[in-house]
């Protein structure tokens, strides 16, 4: 399943890294592609997006709902 989130705070390839990194911890098979100019995060996971949206959260990263 596709999730999209609108993610705030990635400024650089270390955010993207610590976004990819908490969502592949969470699900080791998610495809993870990040669109830092657009703030978009976009998830292929069967992990319910609340998980997701949380993982990242607690990275540091205001996730809109």
């Amino acid at each position: 399943m596709q999730h999209q989130f609108d993610v705030q705070g990635m400024t650089c390839g270390h955010c993207e890294r610590a976004v990819t990194d908490a969502v592949l911890e969470l699900d080791p098979q998610a495809q993870v592609r990040i669109d830092r100019a657009q703030h978009r995060v976009e998830v292929d996971s069967t992990q319910p997006r609340e998980a997701l949206a949380a993982a990242i959260a607690a990275e540091g990263y205001q996730v809109a709902p």
